[in-house]
This record gives C-alpha cells, sequence and structure tokens, in this order.
C-alpha cells in the first residue's frame, strides 16, 4: 500500500473522533488533530476534547500539545503535521487526520501562501481597537479594508477577524487572497472523508453536547480562564458567552442558549466549506457500512 493520508472531516458533533479512532484501530496507525483549539492544555470541555479512554485507545497528536499562550495559525499546523506525518510514516502505511477546521486542513492537503509576519504594533493596535470597539468596529473595519473577507470569511469569529485585520494592514491584500494559490502535491495519497447527518439530527446531537459540557464543570473551566480572557485562543463559542455570564451580560439560561446558537452557526459554516471543496467522499456517521467503504477507498491504487 502506497502510503496514504485519511482526513476525516465534518461538523461539530457529527462523530468524526469515534469514526477516526475506529479508521485508526482497522489500520494500526495514530491520528493527528486537525482542531484548531483542541490543541490548547487549558481548554478541555469547552473544545469537546476527546475522552481520556478515546485518547487512550489510540494516539492523538495536537491534542493539548500547547498553550493557549502560543500564537497557532494555519501555517504553523501545517507545519507541525507534515512532520508528524513524515515521523508516522517511518512505521505506518495510513495515519489519520481528523477535525473541524477547514483552513488548518486546507493547509495540510494543499499548502498555503506564507503569510507575512505580523508587526506587534498592528496585532496590539487591533487587540486595542476591538477590546474598546468589540465586534461592531471588527466588522466596519473589515468591511472598510478587507471586503472580500467581510463577504465570504467567519463575521461572528473575533479571532478571525482580527487576524484578517492584521494580514490586510501589514500586506495590503485580503487574507482570502493568501488562501487560493495552486495546490501543493504532497508525496503521499491524501483520501478525503465528510461526515454529515441530517440537520435535526445535528442539532440535537449539539444541544445534548452542550447541556453535557455544562454537566462535566465547562463553568468552572471557563472561570479558571478568567485571567487569559484576552487571548485569541479564547475568543471561540463556549468561552465568550460565558465570560458575558460572568459580566453579568447574561443570565446563565441565555449563555447556554447562546452557546447552542452559536454552535449550530459555526456546525453550518463548517458544512459550507467542506461542501465546497469538490474531493471530498461524504458519508452518514452511522451507516453500518461506513469502515467498509473508507476500506474499499484506501484499497484503490
Amino acid at each position: 500500500m502506497s502510503k496514504t493520508c485519511i482526513v476525516i472531516a465534518g461538523p461539530t458533533a457529527v462523530g468524526k473522533t469515534d469514526v477516526a479512532i475506529n479508521v485508526a484501530h482497522l489500520y494500526k496507525t495514530e491520528i493527528i488533530s486537525a482542531d484548531s483549539r483542541q490543541c490548547y492544555a487549558e481548554m478541555k470541555i469547552g473544545v469537546a476534547r476527546p475522552s481520556e479512554d478515546q485518547l487512550q485507545s489510540v494516539p492523538h497528536h495536537f491534542i493539548a500539545s500547547h498553550s493557549i499562550q502560543d500564537r497557532l495559525n494555519a501555517v504553523s499546523f501545517e507545519k507541525y503535521a507534515l512532520d508528524k506525518i513524515n515521523d508516522l510514516f517511518l512505521t505506518n502505511d495510513v495515519v489519520v487526520v481528523t477535525g473541524g477546521t477547514g483552513l488548518y486542513i486546507r493547509a495540510l492537503c494543499d499548502g498555503l501562501d506564507p503569510i507575512p509576519e505580523v508587526p506587534i504594533e498592528i496585532r496590539n493596535a487591533i487587540i486595542d481597537g476591538y477590546e474598546s470597539g468589540g465586534l461592531p468596529w471588527l466588522t466596519a473595519m473589515l468591511q472598510e479594508q478587507d471586503p472580500l473577507f467581510a463577504k465570504q470569511g467567519e463575521m461572528q469569529n473575533p479571532q478571525r477577524m482580527m487576524r484578517a485585520l492584521e494580514v490586510v494592514k501589514t500586506s495590503g491584500k485580503s487574507i482570502v487572497s493568501f488562501q487560493s494559490m495552486e495546490k501543493v502535491e504532497r508525496p503521499f495519497r491524501i483520501i478525503k472523508i465528510a461526515l454529515e447527518l441530517p440537520r435535526l439530527q445535528l442539532v440535537e446531537r449539539i444541544d445534548e453536547r452542550v447541556n453535557a459540557m455544562m454537566d462535566a464543570g465547562l463553568l468552572e473551566e471557563v472561570r479558571d480562564l478568567i485571567p487569559h480572557r484576552s487571548l485569541n485562543a479564547l475568543q471561540t463559542v463556549g468561552y465568550s458567552e460565558l465570560f458575558d455570564f460572568f459580566d453579568g451580560m447574561l443570565t446563565m439560561e441565555k449563555a447556554v442558549d447562546q452557546i447552542k446558537i452559536h454552535t449550530r452557526q459555526y456546525a453550518k459554516r463548517q458544512m459550507t466549506w467542506f461542501k465546497k471543496e469538490t474531493d471530498y467522499h461524504w458519508f452518514n456517521p452511522k451507516d453500518p457500512n461506513l469502515l467498509a467503504n473508507i476500506s474499499a477507498l484506501i484499497s484503490k491504487d
């Protein structure tokens, strides 16, 4: 068998982890996470990190591997993942990559243009602007300076928005332009699997997951992170809403409802991203023939 990277993608809560573990068991291999939040050691419950049993059943990489103090992006993930894949291919013919961060997966599979280093004074000025003006300020700045991102980017995600503003201020070009280069040819096969559930089933799973997170202690996890709340890693669903609760801006009930709504919106954006990619093989994660179908794709040369 030629060296093969199996990508298992899809929206949050669709069941990627279980499928990835089953595929890893089948090929006696390891898993690289392509999740832009599960890599942070300080964030566990709110990012739906795999359970201890799951992590022990198959070796995982890029899980709790960095600190929230670290600045990570798609380029740094690309380097991390390629280095790890090369190491794993020394002893394995197959490596599994799974996650829902579409840009990270694209960086690994296709490569990205290197984005210029952002001067610290530009980064700090944008952080100050966001802290004083919030999402409306970011929205207005991007509509003025990077209308391309404002039209098609994640305009409810402050971290992504600040990153886009950093890039356009530094380079004079939209961050979108750095994501549209010609594909890099990797020295291994890539088979891309995407998982999809009927919308109402996915909504139900998302709501159940959020309830389970709260029962597991998400409120306490977020409370402990309040001193670090300005870090980019924490500008994300499940944390922002509970910071607002601690600030007295939302009731607990409203904060939990907002987490569910924002998670559903994020899942919709993920589906839009992956549906635009034309090389995914789509499956229902509950399909009893799923492993056999994936195996058949891998067996083709």
